[in-house]
């Protein structure tokens, strides 16, 4: 055995390596079910104060930076296309590609990061957190500013995903540059990769409920 692969670290609870992976997938597709119905609940409240105060709502995403919003949103399905690249790579035992392909993922995320703690400045400075500071020139500020209270709570959680999915990035990393992931047994970046890929959703849903409206006024 090459001396810079290590064994599969088999847990005594499994009878082989195919009975683990299914487990760690299915935990996998668990969490996330669990993840959707936190998401879910927000986007139903978000949608029936939207039914409530229609004009306000738009008017509040008539405020937001479709550019910013657009570029980020562009940024995130890149980091999709490589994080799928990874895990093939895995499949195909090509640990160098795997390195490069997570850390293009993770820089990736990080400048998703950036742009939208940039964006959150720029409404701050505009006035438009909620809170006493908050301004707007609408005929309804308070039905304005609701919008941004469900802007601002979605995507901090959002970001907050975020911070864990470059976690789980820096953890996968580690585990390949220690040769744990084969060609044989790859399921950690593969579970990882199911984790990015739904944040990456998300944040589709988020773009459309947010920025698009205010397209359209």
């Amino acid at each position: 055995m090459s001396p810079e692969i290590a064994p599969l670290a088999l847990h005594e609870q499994f009878a082989n390596p195919e009975q683990q992976r299914e487990t760690a997938s299915l935990g996998m597709w668990i969490f996330i079910v669990s993840e959707m119905m936190l998401f879910g609940g927000l986007f139903v409240a978000y949608t029936v104060y939207r039914m409530y105060y229609p004009q306000a709502f738009t008017e509040g995403s008539a405020d937001m930076d479709i550019v910013l919003g657009s570029v980020n949103t562009a940024v995130l399905i890149c980091s999709s296309f490589t994080m799928a690249l990874a895990v093939h790579s895995a499949q195909m035992g090509s640990r160098k590609l795997v390195n490069i392909f997570l850390l293009a993922t993770m820089a990736i995320g990080c400048v998703f990061l950036v742009i939208k703690f940039t964006e959150y400045y720029k409404h701050y400075l505009d006035h438009k957190a909620p809170g006493v500071w908050f301004d707007s020139a609408a005929a309804n500020p308070g039905k304005v500013e609701l919008f941004f209270v469900f802007y601002f709570i979605m995507t901090m959680l959002h970001a907050l995903h975020m911070f864990v999915g470059l976690g789980l990035l820096t953890f996968t990393l580690l585990r390949n540059l220690a040769g744990k992931i084969t060609a044989e047994y790859y399921n950690t970046i593969e579970v990882t990769g199911l984790y990015w890929h739904f944040i990456d959703i998300i944040w589709v849903f988020l773009y459309a409920i947010f920025y698009i409206p205010g397209l359209h006024p």
